[in-house]
């Protein structure tokens, strides 16, 4: 019994004995982790694995004794969590006595330590020894890469895990960690230094006198001078190095004295990088340092950055030198001084305006915007930076301003007062009488008002801008200047059509009516009031288009300034009173003045989205109002009316569903449902009750007996409904689908059934999944399927269907897939073929009416990438089992949907599906040629390996397209065609000829657009390997 206990005892130790000799003699990599899985396991322990190694620890050979310790280290890389605390303390010892040996060991004796810098085991003074016995024995940059980033990393897993006990050993740890880092040259163990140094640095470890040897043994790389090899496997950037490196030197003021002389050397140099990573680094810096560390530099430094943004002809040298003069400055602010000291900012700026402001009285000389940016850059740091510059700066602006008579001149010393103006908005004052500008209000308002009256349309516009910025400083501006203010603005808004001064007017209106609703209240509204009564005046007596124009300006003025609740209150009714008086037949109003009231109507709607009361308001408001003349319009009248009708054409009416829509998307739930509970039974039950004006001389009853004109109002319904919250109950919900579902497929008016069938859509979308949502999905495909059988109302069901499929198919519906087939199965009919082609596009598209995300729908992420997923593989199988007259009915659904899918997506497709892309460009319909170019053409950008594969094809089909009838084919041929040039040059050479023979010919095409496509297009050719392209 005993013998056989021994048995099994000596069995495991032999067999690995066997392992470590296959490893230290045969040669063999394998065993090691063999052994690392048997330690894991429990089959061995450490101890075992050393009493095997013990004649390789002790040969006298020492490539053998590399190699046991190489096994040993390789199985405590893998164990070092299963060690005792006995266990380490011996292997320690072990691992430091071995660093004496030969130099063939030592890189198994670093991996060795290594594992046991990773213990959780590790007695206290361990570590230290560790690292003395490195810094002491080692010679670290004589030492292959791998194993200097072995050192590296025992010295980062100590300071991570041993951080006071390294801090015990003084200044001593670094002055070793300077040794070893001493010359080192890879990049990959240079980031791992870098990051050392800056530990060393933030972690408060003691530097002692070795200061300047740390910033020497990293400043050495300033500046970074490293271009990747390619297909670098690391994967290690410049960039890297540099973040790395500057986040070392500017981690310390210590480093003050022997960096700034550094950046201002490099700054000066010649070298672009050079220049932009001294004025990066100095601008880091200067979060760290204070005016002790930069007094003794500033006019060094100044006299740098002056130079760079004075003389540089590159804006990134500009910026980073204008960023860096904004951090110096900032620094300079936020040091406390004591009540002897020397204000150094005083004097700073001093500097910088003595050198600066004499140019700003040359305002068409060249150092006069340099000059500016300089000032601009110091005030932006500090409000008393601001304060002392512009307090300097200002007089002097204002002077010439009225000493230069010429408007460009004006413009530009007027661009520069705007500058400073701007950075006075950063800075908030508590005390009114603290603020800089008050003493300089009076001129200010002057100056600007002379500008906004100068005929010079460019000083007109920074005029404006001028006065917007003014405006925003708090209680600047009197109620008098005010008045001024909103009068040049209101004259500037009805400028002649071709000044850029009325947009820029209105736009200044809308900011300025948020900050001050009374004066425009009182001094505004009431002008424009008048004018909009002028407007109806012209109207009515039909005159020419310019009053039209100034009425039309009018509308567009009155939504500008509907910022503020209180002007909304005002200018809304004045709208909708607008309307009504059209509606009343006092003014020859067409299609185009009912769509600019609309406009106007949807942008105040936009406007009140921002405040939950101004919505409210404005959806109690308009929305009746806007139902009420619909209704009135959709009645049958003994007098014919010319409104009437307008108000029911298809593009008033569109502008009227985005009113709707979009004063309903943004109501709260509790809100919308009193709304709701209004709207639905008007429509379903006739009832009129909460309209203005609702005597009509017969019911409104849209889904009964209604006429078209009532039908058409469903429109109106689906903007309403579609827009609604999703947690928003609909009343009578069941009897609204069905009689939607019904109108849907009527055939005597087709915008009113396409609107049913959006209606019905849009609902479908937003019902929770459940019995209801099924009992409606099924009563809509049994209305497709009976109205896709032969009879009047085909094109009804397939309307129905496409946007029931696009509903579900939003949603991720299980039976989208079902309805996409029965669509898909359509592109054979030789009725609905092309339609159902079309259909695709709108399966793939964004809707603006109804089924968006801003109308609360359920639109889920990547849907267009699982369409094109579940459906392209049987598009392309039914194109080649198609007979050849429906084919191009699928070449266009498959171009659809290839056009509207996010280009990552479609690359790894390519291969397979551009034959069929190319086939597309033979086919004779404009909109599939249309849609493949369009999808053609980033692709050859964004793939052009693959697509240079048929560049045969590609030129021939291109270049026949650029004389196609339809000049957007025309454009996008030779868009194509400019794209081709980024195939790889050697393929293309081959056409060049031939290609810029060709496009000659629509260098004289009739429209300009086409024209300017070929010139671009063939220019590029003719540029065709020449050097340099």
């Amino acid at each position: 019994m005993a013998a056989a206990t021994a048995l099994e005892a000596v069995a495991p130790t032999g067999a690995l004995w066997g392992l470590v000799q296959d490893f230290v003699m045969g040669q063999q990599e394998g065993p090691a982790d063999q052994v690392a899985a048997d330690v894991k396991s429990g089959s061995y322990t450490v101890l075992q694995v050393v009493e095997a190694l013990g004649s390789s620890l002790e040969n006298p050979e020492p490539r053998t004794r590399a190699r046991g310790i190489q096994l040993l280290s390789q199985v405590l890389l893998q164990c070092h969590s299963l060690l005792l605390e006995k266990e380490v303390v011996h292997l320690i010892l072990f691992y430091e006595n071995r660093l004496k040996d030969h130099h063939f060991v030592i890189p198994s004796v670093l991996q060795g330590l290594r594992a046991l810098s990773l213990c959780v085991a590790l007695p206290p003074g361990l570590a230290v020894s560790v690292l003395k016995a490195i810094f002491q024995e080692v010679h670290v940059q004589s030492l292959p890469q791998v194993d200097r980033h072995t050192v590296y990393s025992i010295i980062t897993n100590f300071m991570r895990t041993r951080e006071e006990e390294l801090k015990g050993l003084g200044a001593d740890f670094t002055f070793g960690f300077i040794q070893v880092m001493d010359g080192e040259k890879d990049p990959r163990n240079l980031l791992v230094a870098f990051r050392i140094v800056h530990d060393l640095i933030s972690r408060d470890y003691s530097l002692g006198p070795f200061v300047e040897e740390l910033f020497e043994v990293t400043s050495c790389y300033f500046p970074i001078d490293f271009t990747p090899p390619p297909n670098d496997p690391h994967g290690i950037q410049r960039e890297d190095l540099i973040l790395s490196l500057r986040a070392v030197l500017a981690s310390t003021p210590r480093f003050a004295e022997f960096l700034l002389p550094l950046l201002i050397e490099k700054v000066d140099s010649e070298i672009l990088s050079a220049k932009l990573d001294s004025l990066q680094t100095l601008n880091a810096c200067c979060a760290v340092y204070g005016q002790k560390e930069l007094k003794d530099f500033l006019p060094s430094l100044w006299a740098s950055i002056r130079r760079e943004v004075f003389q540089t002809a590159s804006e990134r040298v500009e910026a980073d030198g204008l960023a860096a003069l904004h951090s110096l400055t900032a620094c300079l602010s936020r040091s406390v001084l004591r009540a002897d000291a020397e204000d150094l900012l005083d004097s700073f700026l001093s500097n910088i305006l003595q050198d600066c402001r004499h140019h700003l009285c040359e305002p068409d000389m060249k150092l006069v915007w340099p000059s500016a940016k300089l000032l601009q850059a110091a005030a932006g740091a500090s409000a008393r930076a601001c304060d002392h510059i512009t307090s300097n700066v200002l007089p002097l602006l204002l002077e010439q301003f009225h000493k230069h008579s010429q408007s460009n001149q004006r413009r530009t010393i007027l661009e520069m007062i705007l500058g400073f103006l701007k950075l006075h908005q950063k800075w908030s004052y508590e005390d009114k009488d603290e603020r800089p500008l008050n003493g300089f209000k009076d001129q200010l308002c002057s100056l600007v008002f002379m500008a906004l009256t100068d005929p010079s349309a460019q000083l007109q516009l920074v005029g404006i801008r001028t006065l917007t910025v003014l405006g925003a400083q708090p209680d600047l501006l009197s109620s008098g200047d005010l008045e001024l203010a909103v009068g040049h603005l209101y004259r500037l808004s009805f400028l002649e059509e071709d000044s850029q001064s009325w947009v820029a007017a209105l736009e200044a209106s809308g900011a300025l009516a948020t900050l001050y609703p009374v004066a425009f209240s009182s001094h505004l509204v009431p002008k424009l009031a008048e004018e909009l009564g002028r407007g109806e005046l012209d109207l009515a007596r039909g005159d020419e288009p310019a009053k039209c124009s100034r009425h039309l300006r009018c509308l567009q003025a009155l939504s500008a300034i509907s910022t503020h609740p209180n002007i909304v209150k005002e200018t809304l009714p004045l709208l909708l009173q607008h309307l009504c008086q059209m509606n009343k037949g006092y003014m020859v109003a067409g299609t185009s003045e009912v769509i600019a009231v609309c406009q106007s109507l949807q942008q105040v709607a936009e406007k009140c989205q921002r405040d939950l009361e101004s919505c409210w308001y404005f959806h109690q408001t308009a929305v009746p109002c806007l139902l009420a003349l619909a209704v009135q319009a959709s009645m049958p009248e003994k007098e014919h009316s010319v409104l009437r009708k307008v108000l029911l054409e298809d593009e008033v009416l569109a502008a009227m569903v985005s009113v709707i829509g979009t004063a309903t998307t943004h109501l709260s739930p509790d809100l919308a449902a009193q709304s709701v509970a209004h709207i639905v039974p008007l429509f379903l039950d006739g009832n009129v009750s909460f309209l203005p004006e609702n005597s009509f001389p017969c019911r409104f009853q849209p889904f009964q007996d209604g006429s078209s004109g009532q039908r058409r109002l469903v429109a109106l319904l689906m903007a309403f409904v579609c827009s609604l919250p999703r947690n928003v109950e609909i009343p009578q919900l069941n009897q609204l689908m069905r009689e939607l579902v019904e109108l849907s497929c009527c055939p005597s008016c087709p915008s009113s059934s396409t609107a049913a069938a959006k209606c019905f859509a849009g609902l479908l979308n937003k019902l929770p999944a459940g019995q209801q949502l099924d009992e409606f999905l099924q009563l809509a495909v049994d209305k497709v399927e009976a109205g896709l059988s032969p009879g009047p109302y085909r094109s009804q069901a397939f309307t129905l269907l496409l946007w029931v499929t696009k509903a579900l198919v939003l949603r991720y519906h299980p039976l989208s897939s079902c309805l996409t087939d029965r669509l898909m199965g359509l592109l054979g009919d030789p009725e609905l073929g092309p339609a159902a082609a079309d259909g695709f596009s709108l399966l793939m598209s964004d809707c603006t009416d109804v089924l968006t995300r801003a109308g609360h729908a359920e639109v889920r992420i990547m849907f267009r990438q699982r369409f094109f997923t579940d459906n392209v593989p049987a598009l392309v199988q039914g194109f080649h089992a198609a007979s050849q007259d429906v084919k191009p009915n699928y070449l266009k659904g498959l171009s659809h949907v290839l056009n509207r899918l996010p280009k990552p997506v479609l690359l790894p497709e390519l291969p397979t599906l551009l034959s069929l892309l190319l086939e597309a460009l033979s086919c004779s319909d404009c909109v599939v040629q249309l849609s493949t170019l369009s999808c053609l053409q980033p692709l050859l950008l964004e793939a052009p390996q693959v697509m240079s594969l048929h560049v045969d094809t590609l030129v021939t089909k291109f270049l026949n397209l650029s004389s196609s009838p339809s000049m957007a084919v025309r454009i996008a041929a030779l868009q194509c065609m400019h794209a081709l040039t980024r195939l790889p040059t050697p393929v293309l050479l081959p056409y060049k000829p031939q290609v810029i023979r060709a496009l000659a010919k629509p260098l004289d095409d009739k429209k300009r657009l086409v024209r300017k496509e070929a010139v671009s297009a063939r220019g590029e050719w003719f540029l065709l390997g020449s050097p340099g392209s």
